[in-house]
């Protein structure tokens, strides 16, 4: 089955700004926020970031408040991973959102997806990052955050 090239973005922060990073265990050295693609093309993306947040990090988006940033990012699909995609797909929309904690929170990670996890401030965070939207997505956290 081929994934859905519609996905989210879910920044992970705390109050004070620091960022939850997870490194993919398929590349390492490769640093992201979560994402996912949607499981099915009618569901919701609320519903899919906290599906991801569960499934990437073991946290219940109830413990803090999720919000949809309400900005997406059209991008080309990188080519080592377009065989993921069906024939043709190159590029896949992501929708940003946020999810703010009171502060740092245990962490368990997928072992499938991800080896290791860190918190830093979301200046560091965002030079550590590998994608352009998680980059941009991290450098408006000030201003997306007191929303």
């Amino acid at each position: 089955m081929y994934k859905i090239p519609v996905s989210v973005l879910v920044v992970i922060h705390t109050r004070a700004l620091d960022v939850l990073l997870l490194e993919r265990f398929d590349r390492p050295g490769f640093w992201q926020s979560v994402t996912g693609s949607l499981d099915r093309l009618d569901e919701p993306l609320d519903e899919t970031a906290r599906r991801e947040v569960l499934e990437e990090t073991g946290i219940d988006v109830g413990q803090g408040r999720l919000v949809d940033w309400k900005q997406s990012s059209r991008y080309e699909i990188y080519p080592h991973w377009r065989a993921r995609y069906g024939p043709g797909v190159t590029e896949n929309v992501e929708h940003a959102f946020g999810l703010e904690l009171d502060d740092r929170v245990p962490v368990v990670l997928s072992p499938r997806e991800h080896t290791r996890y860190q918190w830093l401030p979301w200046s560091e965070a965002a030079g550590k990052v590998f994608s352009p939207t998680n980059v941009d997505a991290i450098r408006r956290l000030p201003l997306l955050a007191s929303r």
